[in-house]
C-alpha cells in the first residue's frame, strides 16, 4: 500500500473511532441518568465483553498462534500489562470518574489536552522540533474544544477538585495510551493488543466491582440497546480503530484528529438528549473541522 493510501486509511480509522467514542459517551450519559447504572459496573462490563469480542474474532480469523504469541515473550508480556493498567484502564476509568464527580464538559475538555502532552513529550525527548504546524494544531485543539464544551462561558465549569484531578489523569493516560501502544504494534496486531488490554483491565476492575453485581433494575429494551451500542461501537470498535490508526499515522496526529470525539459527543447529545447548542459551540465545531482538514492535507 502506498504511503498516501496508508495515510488516508489511518485518517478514516481515527475519525470513525473517535466518532464512535463521542456517541458512546452520550450513550453512557443516557445510561447513567435514565437507568442509574454504576460507573464501576459499566467500566467493568464494557471492558471484559469488548475484550472477549475482539479476541474471539481474532481467534476465528487467524488462529491461536496470533492471539497467544504475545504472552510467550516476557518483555512484551510486561509491556502489555503496563499498557493495560496505565493506558486502557486509566483512560476508561478516569474519564468516567471525572464525569461522575463533575460533568462531561470538564471531563472531555481535560482529556483532550492529551495532544499537547504528546507534542511536549516528543519535543522534550528530542524526536522533533517545534514546528508552526504544531503551534497551529495546539491552538485549534485548545480553542475549538474550549468553545465547543463551554459555549464561551466558564460559569458552568465549576466542579469539585477531584473531578479536575480525574480529568487531568484522563488526559495524561490518553497520551500514554497513544504513545506506548506503538511499542506493541510493531510486533503484534492491533486487535490482539487492544483485546488483551481490555480483558486485563476488565479483570482488574471486576475486583473492585464484579459484573454480576448489577445495581440497576431497569432492563428495558432501550437500556439493553444503548448498553449494547456502547459496548460494541462505543468501546470495541472505537478503541480498535483508534489503535489501528497508529499503524499509519504519527501518535500526535492520531490524538489531534481524535478531537472529533467532543464534536460528535455534542452533536449526538443535541440530537439524542435535546441539549441546546450555542453560537460559540458552532465556532468551536468549525475550528475542530478545520483542524481535521488541515491534518488530513498536510504532509507527514
Amino acid at each position: 500500500m502506498k504511503n498516501t493510501n496508508k495515510r488516508i486509511v489511518g485518517i478514516i480509522f481515527v475519525l470513525m473511532g473517535a466518532s464512535f467514542w463521542g456517541i458512546g459517551g452520550t450513550a453512557a450519559n443516557y445510561l447513567f441518568e435514565t437507568a442509574d447504572i454504576s460507573v464501576n459496573w459499566f467500566v467493568s462490563t464494557r471492558l471484559v465483553i469488548s475484550g472477549i469480542l475482539l479476541l474471539g474474532i481474532q481467534l476465528l480469523l487467524t488462529g491461536r498462534k496470533t492471539v497467544f504469541t504475545i504472552w510467550k515473550n516476557p518483555q512484551k508480556r510486561l509491556s502489555l500489562i503496563i499498557f493495560s493498567l496505565l493506558g486502557m484502564l486509566l483512560v476508561q476509568y478516569s474519564y468516567m470518574a471525572s464525569i461522575a464527580e463533575g460533568n462531561a464538559a470538564v471531563a472531555t475538555l481535560l482529556q483532550y489536552l492529551a495532544p499537547i502532552y504528546i507534542i511536549i513529550w516528543v519535543i522534550f525527548r528530542g524526536h522533533q522540533r517545534l514546528h508552526v504546524s504544531d503551534v497551529i494544531a495546539i491552538l485549534l485543539t485548545i480553542i475549538g474544544t474550549l468553545l465547543l464544551l463551554t459555549n464561551g462561558s466558564f460559569k458552568g465549569l465549576s466542579v469539585p477538585g477531584i473531578a479536575i484531578v480525574w480529568g487531568i489523569i484522563s488526559g495524561l493516560s490518553l497520551a500514554f495510551y497513544t504513545l506506548y501502544a506503538r511499542n506493541l504494534l510493531r510486533f503484534y496486531s492491533s486487535v490482539t493488543v487492544v483485546g488483551w488490554a481490555m480483558i486485563i483491565a476488565g479483570v482488574c476492575m471486576n475486583i473492585i466491582h464484579p459484573i454480576w453485581r448489577v445495581e440497576t433494575q431497569d432492563w428495558s429494551a432501550a437500556t439493553l440497546g444503548v448498553l449494547g451500542f456502547s459496548i460494541i461501537f462505543g468501546t470495541t470498535l472505537a478503541f480498535w480503530m483508534f489503535i489501528k490508526s497508529l499503524e499509519y499515522l504519527e501518535a500526535k496526529e492520531t490524538t489531534l484528529l481524535g478531537t472529533v470525539e467532543p464534536l460528535t459527543a455534542v452533536v449526538s447529545s443535541i440530537i439524542w438528549l435535546s441539549i441546546p447548542f450555542g453560537l460559540w459551540q458552532v465556532i468551536g465545531m468549525a475550528l475542530i473541522l478545520i483542524l481535521v482538514v488541515y491534518l488530513s492535507l498536510v504532509k507527514k
